[in-house]
Parts: structure tokens; C-alpha cells; sequence
């Protein structure tokens, strides 16, 4: 029944090669062969066996560490088994940090430990660690309307919340207070940073993530705290009595490391010099395995691209999936391939990258010439039928494709349901269980049907050339 609904609905609309006013319609093959490639994705579980496979074998991924280098030889292998060209590995260099080991306690009043892990990139508390009174703020925001100064041996707790949406749109303002924290602390004379974890759950694990520091203003360390130790350490703050702290973490910079972006291809037939991108990233944060972040979206858009090409073989234009290395980390390998093709990103299509777990996508939010729209508006209706709809012209394509996007690169996002993607992101939480087959399958067959459209129309999604005036005698 799954199938004959599919196949009436896709039948009625049709994305783009003949222009006809503000529309435009696909070729009837072209349609055809989408959505029996969708029909051949709802009927697998590829996607799924590749991220349990990588989630397994290999397991968390830390930018630069020696999992992350296995990580890359499985995706080696992995794309040759499955038949991709042109396998490589593009490497770079990245600065691997490790996390080490934390303890935070609660000396006085009421002496008591707190569970909470390092921010990437913190630099270590020295000696038996760290010990000052609570200076409390309900926000980054709040922390920057602090005078300089007065602070001084004190650490810093912001208890920022952060709110749950579907489209993950709380993150934005919640994230601020983790990559900020240190510097704004460290400006007020801090000792160490204290931070509520970024994310949406209520269990009693803290979310990784990355910090930053700025030249000329003191390095202090970073740490988040669980939500429930959070709320615990807000409770004791509301009791009125000054709240006393020891904070020991051993995290280490271990200098250069190699990482890398792992590339397969389905070479165009007709276009090849002309690239889809399919993106997504193949790092981790290493406190759990990095199944919805990002092991779902490698499963996906690997699985999309073979399931065309084990369908109709090469599309006119090349299909390009790219696995990017260290992510996680400071975009390291979104950065690197930007440098490494800058000369061919002009022959760059579109892109698109799946890094939001593996709930199901809701939305098609381009990012693209606004001449060009009604083909993504075509797109669009051919994905209806798996409860997608049409977005405003501001999709990002993904973290990864932020550098190619800036050199001028079509993107599209194919928004997921990240509803509880907040609850697992950067947790020990973040493990295969929690990825549900059939909403990943959906993920895949909307994902087959925008590549094989997208490969095979002749349309672009860059601005035209404005036309020159001829010249006046």
C-alpha cells in the first residue's frame, strides 16, 4: 500500500528542466527513476547497518586521536565494498586534544561530588586542582554585563537553559555560553568556568563540546556540568550561603595530529567534472559512540548514493559523498576541502550534508540563487509524499559545508526532526540504540531522490551571468 501511495503522489508533481513561467517540470525519466530509487531506500536497512558498523567497529572518533585514523580506513573499505571510484583519503593536519580526567566537588557547605566533563579544548587546572567560591549568573549575556574584574579567584557558574525545538533553533543562544564562557570569565579575573551542559535532557550526563580562547585574556579551564548537577548546584546557591568548589581536570594538547576527509564518487556519465555533494561527518566526541552525531548521517548519505548506483549505475553529473574529518573539533575538515577544491568549487552543483541525527526530515530549506527556486519548489512537491515540505531560502546545508557555501556554493538543508536530538548530542548517551531504522530509512530515500534529480537535471543553482550591455559606439 506504502508503494502505490508513493508512486500516485510523485506522479503528480514533477521538478525541473523545461522552464514555463515561475515552474518548472522534471523529465518524466528523471521523476520515474527517483521514486523508485525512494521505494528501494524505504525497503532497506543499509543505512542503518553502515552506522551500526562504524558505531561498533570503531566506536567514539575524537578529532586527530587514533580511532579517528581507524575511522578513516573503515570508511576506505567500507566505500570500496560497496563499489564507490575514486576512494581517497584527502589528510590535513589538526591539534589533538585530549579530554583527560575531572573531578568536581562541592568543599562547603555541603560536601558532595558533581558529574561534569571538560569542554574541548580546555586547558588542565595545575597541581590538586582548582578551589573558589560560586560567582552565579543566569546567562552569558548576564556575564558580559559584569564589570571587568572582581572576580578574582572565584569560578564562574552560567546556568543558561537551553530550549527545546524542532528545527534545534535554542542551540544558537544556549552554545554562546559554552564557546564564550572561558573568555568572558577569564576577563573578570575567574579561576575556572563552570557551565549547565548545552542540551535538553535530564539525565545525569554532561554534553562535550568546544570552547574557545582569545589572545591576551587568561586561559582558564572549562568544564560542563549534567542538567540535574546544574539544578543542584542552582538549589544550593538559592540557600543563601556561599557555595565552595574544587575543580581538578587533566585534558592535554598533544600537538600535531593527522586527520582527514574521506571521498567515494559515482562519476557522471555525461558531466563528470560537475558534482552533487553528499556530506557528512565522520569524528565524534569521544564520550559516547557518535551514533546520531554524526554515525547516522555518514549511514545515510552513504546508503542514499549506493542505492543509485546499484539502481541506474552513473547519473550525467558526478555524485560526490565526502565523510569530513575532526568536525567536531573546529570544522578542520570543512575547512581543508574548501582549500584542497578551491579551484573546481565553481563545478560544485549543490550540496547538502545530514548532520542532525536520524529523526525524520520535515523540511527542504535551500540556500540558493533566487531565480533558481522554483526548481528546488519542484523538488519539493516530488518529496511531499514523505511528510516534507518546502523552507525558506536560508538553509546552511550543514556545519560542514560552511566554507564552500561562503565560496559561493549552492546548498540545500534537509531539515530532520531534532525534537530529542538535544537530549543525546555530545553525551555518553549518544549510542546506536537510540536510532530508530525507520525514520533513518525515510532520511535515505529523501536523500536518493534529491541527488538523483539534482545530478540529472540541466539546471543550475547559481545565479545566471547578468548579460553585457553592448557596447555604445
Amino acid at each position: 500500500m506504502h508503494r502505490v501511495l508513493i508512486a500516485v503522489v510523485l506522479g503528480l508533481a514533477a521538478p525541473a528542466v523545461a522552464q514555463e513561467g515561475d515552474t518548472y517540470d522534471i523529465d518524466a525519466p528523471i521523476r520515474d527513476q527517483a521514486r523508485a530509487a525512494a521505494d528501494s531506500a524505504l525497503d532497506s536497512d543499509l543505512a542503518y547497518e553502515i552506522t551500526r558498523s562504524l558505531t561498533t567497529e570503531v566506536g567514539p572518533r575524537l578529532g586527530g586521536s587514533p580511532a579517528e585514523a581507524r575511522a578513516r580506513e573503515w570508511a576506505v573499505e567500507k566505500m570500496q565494498a560497496l563499489g564507490f571510484e575514486n576512494v581517497r583519503i584527502e589528510p590535513f593536519e589538526i591539534d589533538y586534544w585530549t579530554r583527560g580526567d575531572i573531578e568536581v566537588d562541592v568543599v562547603s557547605p555541603y560536601p558532595q561530588p558533581l558529574i561534569a566533563t571538560a569542554l574541548g579544548g580546555s586547558v588542565a587546572t595545575e597541581g590538586e586542582g582548582v578551589t573558589g567560591e560560586i560567582a552565579y549568573f543566569e546567562s552569558v549575556t548576564a556575564l558580559r554585563r559584569a564589570p571587568e574584574g572582581g572576580l578574582d579567584g572565584k569560578i564562574v557558574f552560567i546556568d543558561q537553559e537551553m530550549t527545546r525545538t524542532q528545527d534545534g533553533s535554542g542551540y544558537g543562544a544556549a552554545v554562546q555560553m559554552r564557546y564564550a564562557g572561558a573568555i568572558e570569565a577569564g576577563k573578570r579575573g575567574a579561576s575556572a568556568v563552570l557551565i549547565r551542559s548545552v542540551g535538553t535532557d535530564s539525565h545525569r550526563f554532561p554534553h562535550a563540546g568546544g570552547m574557545a580562547y582569545e589572545e591576551n585574556i587568561p586561559k582558564i579551564p572549562g568544564a560542563a556540568l549534567s542538567s540535574p548537577d546544574a539544578d543542584q548546584l542552582r538549589r544550593l546557591m538559592e540557600g543563601g550561603e556561599a557555595i565552595t568548589v574544587r575543580l581538578k581536570m587533566t585534558p592535554e594538547d598533544r600537538g600535531k595530529s593527522e586527520s582527514g576527509n574521506v571521498i567515494g564518487e559515482i562519476v557522471g556519465s555525461e558531466r563528470p567534472e560537475e558534482i552533487v555533494l553528499l556530506g557528512a561527518h565522520l569524528d565524534s566526541w569521544d564520550l559516547g559512540t557518535g551514533a546520531v552525531d554524526d554515525g547516522a548521517g555518514v549511514g545515510i548519505v552513504t546508503a542514499a548514493a549506493k542505492h543509485l548506483m546499484d539502481l541506474y549505475g552513473a547519473p550525467e553529473r558526478t555524485i560526490r559523498v565526502v565523510l569530513f574529518g575532526s568536525e567536531e573539533v573546529g570544522l578542520f575538515g570543512a575547512k581543508a576541502y574548501s582549500e584542497q577544491h578551491q579551484n573546481t568549487l565553481e563545478n560544485h552543483v549543490i550540496a547538502a550534508e545530514s548532520d542532525f541525527g536520524a529523526g525524520r526530515i520535515w523540511r527542504i530549506s535551500p540556500g540558493i540563487a533566487e531565480e533558481k527556486l522554483p526548481i528546488t519548489d519542484a523538488i519539493a512537491k516530488e518529496l511531499v509524499v514523505f511528510g516534507v515540505g518546502p523552507g525558506p531560502n536560508n538553509g546552511s546545508g550543514g556545519p560542514d559545508l560552511s566554507y564552500i557555501r561562503r565560496d559561493g556554493v549552492p546548498v540545500v538543508s534537509l531539515n530532520q526532526d531534532g525534537s530529542d536530538y538535544f537530549d543525546l548530542h555530545h553525551t555518553p548517551d549518544d549510542t546506536f540504540d537510540k536510532i530508530d531504522p525507520d525514520a533513518m530509512a525515510q532520511n535515505v530515500a529523501v536523500y536518493a531522490s534529491f541527488a538523483w534529480i539534482a545530478a540529472n537535471i540541466g539546471e543550475t543553482f547559481r545565479a545566471e551571468p547578468a548579460e553585457e550591455s553592448p557596447a555604445t559606439p
